[in-house]
């Protein structure tokens, strides 16, 4: 699998015969030729870093290379992290689910739900389930319903029909959370203490 793999070209990596310079400090200095760049740059003892390639002239910028390379991971972890933050996930329950097995899935989706995840439900109707989906619609509030219990939940979506089933889509209610962790701090002061 080919990875999105984009390469920083740092001082006689560059090929173009003119640039467009930004200093350390940010400020910019021109379209100047890549000799006079590379000089000033190993006077400051800095690099010549090419940031972007997509405008004629590129732009590159003085600075310590290994500075620009971490900040560049370390930019990428943060993508990575909010990526992940709203992944979507799957918890997939049955027309005929106990439940002991409904507390489960929703123990499951608890954990998706304080990981950032979107929580996906489908319930799947086969043959003559598909004549009953009132009942199909109150296991997935049963499931709702367990699973508020343990965590603040928001409808992202309705319940609604979704191919041989029915479909809805969750998200933690942080609304309802701050309002509980408000609450603890409040002692009732209507019983004495002796």
């Amino acid at each position: 699998m080919p990875q999105n793999f984009k390469r920083t070209f740092v001082n006689n990596q560059i090929r173009a015969k003119e640039i467009r310079l930004i200093d350390e400090n940010g400020a910019q200095l021109g379209v100047i030729k890549i000799e006079e760049a590379l000089q000033m740059a190993k006077d400051r003892n800095s690099d010549l870093i090419q940031v972007t390639e997509k405008v004629e002239p590129p732009v590159c910028k003085i600075m310590d290379y290994g500075k620009y390379s971490y900040r560049q991971e370390k930019k990428k972890k943060e993508e990575k992290k909010h990526q992940k933050a709203g992944e979507m996930k799957t918890i997939r329950l049955t027309f005929n689910i106990s439940i002991h097995d409904m507390e489960t899935r929703a123990r499951q989706a608890e954990n998706f739900l304080k990981k950032g995840s979107v929580v996906k439900i489908e319930l799947r109707l086969n043959g003559r389930e598909k004549a009953l989906q009132d009942v199909a619609k109150n296991k997935i509030s049963k499931f709702i319903e367990i699973l508020q219990s343990a965590i603040p939940v928001k409808a992202e979506t309705e319940i609604k029909r979704e191919g041989r089933g029915l479909m809805m889509t969750i998200t933690k209610d942080t609304t309802q959370r701050n309002a509980i962790e408000q609450k603890p701090n409040e002692v009732d002061q209507s019983i004495p203490i002796s």
